[in-house]
């Protein structure tokens, strides 16, 4: 195939889903355009009960983002000044970001080295009388170890807030997720397995008063128009989004097998650079199923993942590298005094991660080709 500046193969092109989706989008868009009901139109109310149907939670709230979903669900467990939320420091700022603007403090915990998500043994570590919550993410779309997680929550009463913005679509022994937090958080950004057409989130959970709570936080902290029951914050879903969303959600599976598809074919191509312990590739755990947000493997170092990012790139091949710089390596968490080493597992992953294209409309020849540059820097 014909790979160059002018014809790259990209991280994600939105474009492809949309023509091949098009006249459903269209109308979606157009109904919307028609009624004139932009703000909490009908279609949010029937995204959310669809999706609440489909992850098995009694409620599914609507957002206006992924980040403002993870703010919410600690407003509505009362999380604020003198209270620790522990979470992981390899993931986007949002986790941390949000806790920290509630004037609580992050506590960082390492992680699997297989998963790359929060490590069971590690969290219990770090719990102690000022934990009010336990922030779990599900990083690159595979779910976390949450049969430990939960016991571990359950011995401390301490909730769990799930961020699935990930993994929506993920499956673990059974259950969907976003089904496996007190408050189970989303994010519908473009680039997500459900994505919409800008920013859009959801938070779901089984608790009447949770649910109540989160749909009044969102709105200013009223249920009812101009009665304010808690300080809240502007946060709702567009209703042009929601549509979007419940347009793509009709071939929503399709996606997600499309995407293991992906990831199987790059998992083949690249079994024998494995063997012969060059990279490391993501694997999944007995009893899930991985929603593939990002194919990402491990080099041996951070010069040769350095160095095949740089001829990847020459080559035509957009990738990224989730995330570079840890959390507690930010400048902005510095007053929090940790240093190299208190977290070796997530330094190491971040100094030699690499994700490469992996999406549902990813064509074959654009995953052999990435493939066969691969291996042209370990041949070389």
């Amino acid at each position: 195939m014909s790979i160059n500046s002018d014809n790259p193969v990209n991280m994600y092109d939105p474009t492809r889903e949309y023509y091949g989706h098009k006249n459903d989008i269209d109308e979606a868009i157009q109904t919307v355009l028609n009624h004139g009901k932009f703000i909490n139109g009908p279609q949010v109310k029937e995204l959310e009960d669809k999706l609440a149907n489909y992850v098995g939670t009694k409620h599914c709230i609507g957002v206006a983002n992924g980040t403002d979903a993870l703010q919410i669900a600690l407003m509505a467990l009362d999380v604020g000044p003198g209270d620790e939320v522990i979470t992981v420091a390899h993931t986007w700022i949002s986790c941390a970001e949000v806790i920290t603007l509630l004037g609580a403090k992050p506590v960082f915990v390492d992680i699997e080295d297989v998963t790359f998500n929060m490590d069971p043994v590690k969290l219990e570590e770090k719990i102690n009388d000022h934990t009010k919550a336990i922030l779990v993410v599900n990083l690159y779309g595979h779910l976390a170890n949450y049969d430990a997680i939960k016991q571990i929550s359950l011995n401390h009463c301490i909730p769990i807030i799930e961020d699935a913005a990930q993994s929506f679509g993920a499956i673990q022994r059974g259950k969907r997720s976003c089904s496996f937090g007190n408050i189970s958080t989303t994010s519908f950004f473009p680039t997500k397995p459900l994505g919409c057409y800008g920013d859009g989130g959801a938070c779901f959970t089984d608790s009447d008063d949770l649910g109540y709570k989160i749909r009044a936080i969102r709105n200013h902290g009223a249920v009812k128009k101009f009665y304010n029951e808690y300080i809240g914050v502007n946060s709702r879903l567009d209703t042009i989004q929601a549509s979007i969303l419940l347009a793509k959600f009709n071939y929503f599976q399709e996606t997600l097998d499309n995407r293991n598809f992906t990831a199987a074919l790059y998992t083949m191509n690249l079994r024998e650079l494995e063997e012969a312990e060059k990279i490391s590739l993501p694997t999944v755990q007995e009893k899930n199923y991985h929603a593939w947000a990002q194919y990402s493997i491990i080099l041996n170092s951070k010069e040769e993942r350095d160095q095949l990012n740089t001829l990847l790139k020459e080559n035509g091949v957009n990738t990224s590298i989730f995330y570079p710089k840890p959390l507690h390596y930010q400048k902005c968490f510095e007053y929090l005094g940790m240093k190299d080493g208190d977290l070796p597992v997530t330094e190491r992953v971040c100094d030699t991660v690499l994700s490469v294209p992996c999406y549902g409309e990813f064509r074959k020849e654009e995953i052999e080709y990435v493939c066969n540059v691969i291996k042209s820097y370990f041949n070389n």
